[in-house]
């Protein structure tokens, strides 16, 4: 067996992942068998468009042309080392060739797993709209840092005060309940959805859980521009 990714999260809800397919476990469930192309369909059942759009009580950010041919939608929780490593080592690829040349309409939605990690979800939220999609990827990368058992506002504070939020502006934030039951509501509606793990993502009709390389991910957004070049 090759050893593709190894890694841990330290909250207990996330796996221990050692995998050869090229679909990775994802975070806070048990192991997925690969899913491309055809056998997408055995990461569930796909919500309608319309269910799938639903918006809470917080504004949803997002990159990308609305009108873009492919939505992708990606549930992932900043604790999640799987999560981490698709951002790491996908994402900017995928941004590139397709959010930024207007393919695809990415929206990122929270769903932390853990203690540590709902109040990380608070804390890019306390930095503001402009720092969203920085921060996320800051919290990810250096979770080490952060994702202790229980919350820690002065490690938190330490990855977003680079974004110069004061350390007053912050500490109130943090106790704003509005965000915190915003970003409570989105991981239930995710659950609603069916996300049982992170990372999740819903491209167009296409429901896929665990990691996907950028060649399995361009496969998938591909055939959905195809389709909607050529409706049958």
């Amino acid at each position: 067996m090759t050893k593709q990714f190894v890694s841990a999260c330290r909250s207990a809800a996330c796996l221990f992942v050692l995998a050869v397919t090229p679909l990775l476990a994802g975070c806070g469930g048990g192991p997925v068998p690969g899913a491309i192309a055809g056998d997408v369909a055995n990461a569930g059942a796909v919500p309608t468009a319309g269910e799938l759009a639903k918006t809470g009580p917080l504004e949803e950010y997002s990159l990308g042309k609305k009108d873009a041919p492919v939505t992708v939608i990606e549930y992932a929780s900043l604790g999640c080392p799987i999560c981490g490593h698709f951002h790491k080592t996908v994402f900017p690829r995928f941004k590139a060739d397709y959010v930024d040349t207007g393919k695809v309409h990415y929206i990122f939605r929270e769903f932390p797993i853990g203690a540590s990690p709902t109040a990380a979800a608070q804390a890019v939220r306390c930095a503001g709209k402009e720092h969203y999609f920085k921060l996320n990827a800051a919290f990810m990368d250096r979770r080490g840092q952060w994702n202790a058992r229980n919350p820690d506002n002065d490690l938190l504070y330490k990855i977003v005060q680079e974004t110069g939020l004061s350390r007053t502006a912050f500490d109130s934030c943090m106790t704003n309940q509005e965000i915190q039951k915003g970003v409570n509501w989105v991981k239930l509606r995710g659950r609603e959805l069916g996300v049982k793990g992170t990372p999740t993502f819903y491209i167009n009709d296409d429901k896929i859980r665990g990691v996907l390389t950028y060649d399995e991910m361009k496969k998938i957004i591909d055939k959905h521009i195809a389709n909607a070049a050529n409706p049958a």
